[in-house]
């Protein structure tokens, strides 16, 4: 880093779970953001600003007058622009030093496993369920942590989904009671919400979003991305997060993995192509 870097991030520096070493982390790596919206906003916002050194920002979409009322890259001199080149005008304005990549397609399983092996990091922006699974079936098919985030009305939820083996569990072991170790796996997004069981679709044109929640959400996926990225780790793989905005309360679910979830269960890790 150089003396201007120092200074930028020197908030950051003084954190001593991120010091300079962590921020470096953060300068040498690389995030991939599927949508440029709600969610995607502060996502991008905050990574560009804590200096993730190159950003994929991917949305199909374009600036609404609508949008302005939570989606706040985007400004009023922007509308009618590719959401995802609007983004990135929003990041330069605070931090140029970033690489971003706006990519103006829809996140399809071909694109995504293009763009996934190159990413540390994916963060599920998006507002549909068809293309969240597609995001997690990548991320899962190429070993990549995903945090995914998701908010209508006045709920939302917050997760971080890593099928990787990415720790240990202790079993009983003989007769003896001697503890043995066995890897323990964390579910993906497929484990708690399988392809098969659709929900009918909701989207926010529709019902409706309290503008700050998509802020609160698209803050703690950022925050959760550079906690990964700096090398502090997430405590979140294993748990959802849901947010009741109207009372502010959250609750906590322990989620398990799926051995039998065909996106990363024992069928699936055998025949991949089934990912």
């Amino acid at each position: 880093m150089d003396d201007e870097q120092l200074l930028r991030y020197s908030r950051h520096i003084l954190l001593d779970d991120i010091g300079v070493e962590g921020q470096q982390r953060l300068l040498d790596s690389h995030a991939l953001v599927i949508g440029a919206g709600g969610l995607g906003s502060p996502v991008a916002l905050y990574l560009g600003t804590a200096g993730v050194g190159r950003i994929t920002l991917v949305d199909h979409d374009h600036v609404d007058l609508t949008n302005l009322q939570r989606q706040i890259a985007h400004s009023l001199d922007r509308v009618g622009q590719p959401k995802a080149l609007s983004a990135a005008a929003g990041i330069a304005a605070i931090n140029p030093e970033p690489k971003v990549r706006p990519v103006l397609a829809r996140a399809d399983a071909t694109l995504l496993d293009e763009l996934v092996p190159q990413a540390d990091v994916v963060l599920d922006c998006t507002d549909n369920f068809a293309t969240r699974h597609l995001v997690n079936a990548a991320c899962v098919r190429h070993g990549k942590p995903l945090v995914s985030g998701a908010a209508l009305g006045f709920d939302a939820q917050l997760a971080v989904y890593d099928s990787r083996v990415v720790g240990s569990a202790f079993d009983l072991g003989d007769e003896h009671d001697e503890r043995a170790v066995r890897p323990r796996r964390f579910p993906c997004y497929a484990c708690l919400f399988p392809p098969d069981q659709a929900p009918e679709e909701q989207r926010c044109a529709v019902m409706g979003v309290f503008a700050p929640l998509v802020g609160i959400i698209g803050s703690m996926q950022a925050a959760e991305a550079l906690k990964l990225l700096s090398g502090m780790g997430s405590h979140l793989p294993g748990r959802l997060l849901m947010l009741d905005a109207r009372r502010l309360e959250w609750t906590d679910l322990q989620v398990a993995h799926d051995p039998r979830c065909p996106c990363c269960g024992d069928a699936a890790a055998q025949h991949p192509a089934v990912a």
